[in-house]
C-alpha cells in the first residue's frame, strides 16, 4: 500500500513539473506567433551556390536556327 503513495507523489510531482514548464512558456512568449511558421515552409528557400552549378549543363536552345540544323543534317550523313 506504501507503493501507492509513492507512486502517487511521484506522478503528483511530475505533473507539477510539467505543468510548471507550460505557465513559463506561455509566459515566456513561446506560443505568440502561430502563424509564422506555417506559412515558412511554403516560402521558397534561396538556392545556393553549389545546387546552381550541378544543375547548369550545357543544353542547346529549344529554338534551333537553320543552319545548325543543316549542318546537324550534315555530320549525321
Amino acid at each position: 500500500m506504501s507503493v501507492l503513495i509513492v507512486l502517487i507523489l511521484a506522478s503528483l510531482v511530475v505533473g507539477l513539473i510539467f505543468l510548471g514548464a507550460f505557465i513559463w512558456s506561455v509566459r515566456s512568449g513561446q506560443y505568440e506567433d502561430t502563424l509564422t511558421p506555417s506559412l515558412r515552409m511554403l516560402l521558397d528557400d534561396a538556392p545556393s551556390k553549389n545546387i546552381l552549378q550541378k544543375t547548369e549543363s550545357p543544353v542547346a536552345p529549344l529554338s534551333v536556327s537553320k543552319q545548325t540544323s543543316e549542318r546537324t543534317s550534315k555530320i549525321i550523313k
